[in-house]
């Protein structure tokens, strides 16, 4: 391990928001011999920020959701980041996607209606999806299924009710000007990072844990694994002697897709305001959710999941772009077409230390989070959003995870 010691305390994988999180409470917990092995080039996961047209564009998780509960919202101000209160509008914008009022009205009702149906399922003794509490031949079923694939990054017959209904979010949600990816680049700063550095192989059946990486091998006494559910099932890290129970929990909590469209907007739009929601069609499901001229700049966010985004990374960026504007010229007028150009684009399934976005829990995989999460013969220990039992899927979730597995782990150590 070129520049560091080939033995530490403790080491952890990945530099997302759970490593970055536990990395920083084992400093304050005075343990110094710590070192950060994250394979891509850059921190943060599957939280970053770019800025290629001089405004920051979050890539992957952006908002601050629960933020009157999210400890990432102090120490954002406290680190002088410009925090956005404004709360988006997403339960108003059929209304301006060509619905009426009334309309509107009846989708929320609905909504409530299926939240309750939910509740009620996930107290059965068999879990199900989603999709089975749907009402048959339901007008807004389409849409549900939609904003199940914004939501989760998976279709409702995918997502397990027991998992689902275990979420808890406050309602409040804010966003970073300068971006949550750049959030994650400070609380970084300082922390010992070998970039560029996966880990192959553990191997866990000796006195110490040997780790074999792409960059040379190294030995620590304890170890925190932070990486994406779908690395562990894929076995892109083996384990020796192997944990067949991680596995089967990492494979019951996949992660779905979601992915952005960055757009380019010049001059203003009739009828629409900034930090507008949209949604390009209310009757299928393949449809993307729309934010036009997000924190007041010149560009339209788009966002899509599941299936569908699959589909579309397989198409590519222009393809990508070319939905986006047929829809949008539908919802705004046929002007829009000259005025709107391709700014970036995401293909986190593609992304080969994510190959997707969030976890959700598939059917029958109520009880995967705590198998993921349990720590193993006291020195193995695992975060990341999938372990999170109420905060999966964001990065506050990772965040808290990383510092729960960071004190485990000095636990751990203070007893040896």
């Amino acid at each position: 391990m070129t520049g560091f010691s080939s033995e530490v305390e403790i080491a952890v994988i990945g530099a997302g928001s759970a490593g970055i999180a536990a990395a920083r409470r084992l400093i304050e917990g005075g343990r110094h011999s710590v070192l950060v092995l994250e394979a891509r080039d850059r921190v943060g996961g599957r939280v970053h920020t770019i800025a290629p047209t001089g405004f920051a564009l979050d890539r992957g998780a952006e908002w601050l959701h629960s933020a009157d509960r999210n400890p990432l919202s102090p120490i954002a101000q406290e680190l002088g980041f410009s925090v956005h209160r404004r709360p988006p509008e997403w339960t108003s914008r059929l209304r301006r996607s060509g619905e009426t009022v009334e309309a509107e009205a009846d989708w929320l009702a609905t909504r409530e209606a299926q939240a309750r149906a939910r509740h009620r399922a996930a107290a059965e003794p068999e879990d199900r999806t989603l999709a089975s509490v749907l009402p048959a031949g339901g007008r807004w079923n389409a849409l549900l299924d939609a904003t199940s694939t914004w939501a989760n990054g998976a279709e409702l017959d995918r997502v397990s009710v027991k998992d689902y209904v275990r979420y808890e979010d406050s309602g409040t949600n804010w966003r970073l000007h300068e971006g949550y990816g750049r959030l994650f680049e400070r609380l970084a700063e300082g922390l010992p990072l070998a970039l560029s550095t996966p880990v192959l192989r553990i191997d866990h059946g000796g006195r110490l844990i040997r780790l074999d990486t792409a960059q040379g091998t190294l030995t620590a006494a304890r170890i925190i694994v932070t990486v994406p559910t779908t690395i562990l099932a894929d076995e892109v890290i083996r384990f020796d002697p192997p944990l067949p129970d991680k596995l089967a929990a990492a494979s019951g909590l996949p992660l779905g897709v979601d992915d952005k469209l960055f757009i380019g907007l010049s001059g203003p739009v009739d009828g629409v305001g900034h930090d507008e929601f949209l949604v390009g069609s209310t009757r299928r499901r393949e449809t993307m959710s729309y934010q036009v001229r997000p924190l007041d700049r010149p560009a339209i966010y788009c966002f899509f999941g599941g299936r569908f985004a699959a589909a579309m990374e397989r198409e590519g960026e222009a393809a990508i772009f070319a939905f986006a504007t047929d829809e949008l010229a539908n919802l705004l007028g046929s002007d829009i077409r000259r005025r709107v150009s391709l700014l970036a684009a995401t293909a986190w399934l593609g992304d080969p230390w994510s190959r997707g976005s969030y976890s959700y829990g598939r059917p029958g995989s109520a009880g995967a989070r705590a198998v993921l999460a349990a720590p193993v013969d006291g020195r193995l220990f695992f975060a990341g959003e999938a372990t999170s039992p109420d905060f999966f899927s964001t990065a506050h979730g990772a965040f808290l995870s990383g510092i729960a597995a960071a004190e485990a782990a000095l636990a751990s150590l203070a007893r040896a």
